[in-house]
């Protein structure tokens, strides 16, 4: 599955059609686009509220499983609204239960859906997004096991020219470490040899859910349960893996791996560590290295990248910057690197991942006002089966090739009865 043939001949991720006055929605270019959040939660919050605060969107819709949660997004968006000036969100609007994300990807008062439900659910609410006529804007991963990611590349050729995806990595929008991959893919580092990266994390916490039935507890609290979830290299760590492809701008093609649940003791079967050793096109090794317990608040997240003229270091957190032969620093008097921040459980970091947020924000919604649709799928389905070949190798305890991982008839099954949630 080379690059280039993921969207069947598409030459990049990105798909262009340029429009006239008015988009397929009807509204005119560089108008407010209406917005409906879909999963009303601790990520999605916070994402739709950026896009509500430094774009042109606004938010209209909401639709969650859960009718607390969805009763907690309004209050919030209510309050977001009036702070700019805008309407509370129509309790017509108010999409709840487990056919939520059905109404909501048909309203005829949406233009844009963000997808912050669980990544078990990603791909068939991307499916529903698009099957409606709605630009999407997807967290990752798109998809927790390869049947799902498949399935999503499907849903990006029908996507293709006709509405804008984007997929959740954000921190590719990050100026400062945009600019460390400009300079290492314009040649600064010369040759490179290998990348060291690790995502060391605090352990995820819930609140006490009281008595609720075990479907539920798992659903609530999905980021311990690995079919969900789809463990924490390929949610949370995901992040640095997509780095790293974009750096090599290529996938892995073998992986070996150990790992497992050494500390934490909460229900659930997602692995606490992993560590990975990744192997590229050109013999570059990947060495990456993951925890998820520890000191609350404390995480250190990072890539250093090897190269034949220099060094470049790109964590979240403290100097961005080329060591060697073409030295350079990121500096910007409106964005001091701390290199104090600490952990943000919903993605919302500071430090150099100040922007993030607001950049990828903003590139999306412009793909829809000037009608230059993104189509991000090839991406965000590459990072995330190169996550689930990691993955792979750790639970075989043996290497994986990027084929194998492919013909693997690895899918997961929920095993819950969704409509019993109304």
């Amino acid at each position: 599955m080379e690059r280039r043939d993921f969207l069947g001949g598409a030459a990049a991720a990105t798909g262009i059609m340029l429009l006239n006055s008015k988009t397929a929605f009807g509204y005119e270019a560089n108008s407010a686009v209406r917005l409906g959040l879909l999963g009303c939660g601790n990520r999605g919050t916070p994402v739709a509220t950026s896009f509500a605060q430094n774009t042109s969107a606004r938010i209209v819709a909401l639709a969650d499983l859960f009718p607390d949660q969805l009763a907690k997004g309004k209050a919030h968006f209510d309050k977001v609204n009036a702070d700019l000036g805008l309407p509370a969100i129509d309790p017509k609007r108010m999409f709840r239960g487990h056919e939520a994300f059905q109404e909501i990807a048909h309203s005829a008062d949406v233009d844009a859906i963000q997808i912050s439900t669980p990544p078990y659910f990603h791909v068939q609410h991307l499916d529903a997004v698009v099957s409606g006529g709605k630009h999407a804007y997807c967290e990752k991963p798109l998809g927790v096991d390869a049947f799902q990611a498949k399935q999503a590349l499907e849903i990006g050729k029908r996507a293709e020219g006709k509405v804008s995806i984007d997929v959740g990595f954000q921190v590719r929008s990050a100026p400062p470490i945009a600019e460390v991959v400009r300079r290492i893919h314009n040649g600064d580092l010369g040759k490179i040899g290998s990348i060291a990266a690790h995502y060391n994390a605090p352990a995820s916490s819930y609140p006490d859910r009281g008595s609720v039935s075990a479907d539920e507890l798992r659903l609530r609290n999905w980021l311990w349960d690995k079919v969900i979830s789809g463990n924490i290299l390929v949610e949370q760590n995901i992040h640095v893996i997509d780095i790293c492809n974009w750096i090599l701008k290529s996938h892995p093609i073998k992986a070996v791996a150990t790992g497992g649940r050494n500390v934490i003791t909460h229900f659930g079967d997602c692995w606490d560590n992993y560590q990975v050793i990744y192997t590229y096109p050109g013999d570059v090794r990947v060495s990456f290295s993951s925890t998820q317990y520890g000191t609350s608040g404390w995480f250190d997240v990072s890539e250093s990248i090897f190269g034949s003229d220099g060094i470049a270091e790109a964590p979240y957190s403290g100097r961005v910057r080329i060591v060697g032969k073409n030295a350079w620093e990121w500096k910007d008097p409106n964005q001091p690197s701390s290199g104090t921040a600490t952990f943000a459980s919903n993605g919302a970091f500071s430090d150099n991942l100040a922007f993030s947020d607001r950049e990828k924000d903003k590139s999306f919604i412009e793909s829809i006002t000037s009608g230059k649709f993104h189509n991000q799928t090839v991406d965000g389905v590459e990072t995330a089966l190169s996550c689930m070949l990691g993955r792979m190798a750790g639970e075989l305890g043996r290497e994986v090739t990027w084929d194998e991982m492919l013909k693997h008839d690895e899918k997961y099954e929920i095993k819950i009865d969704m409509s019993q949630f109304k």
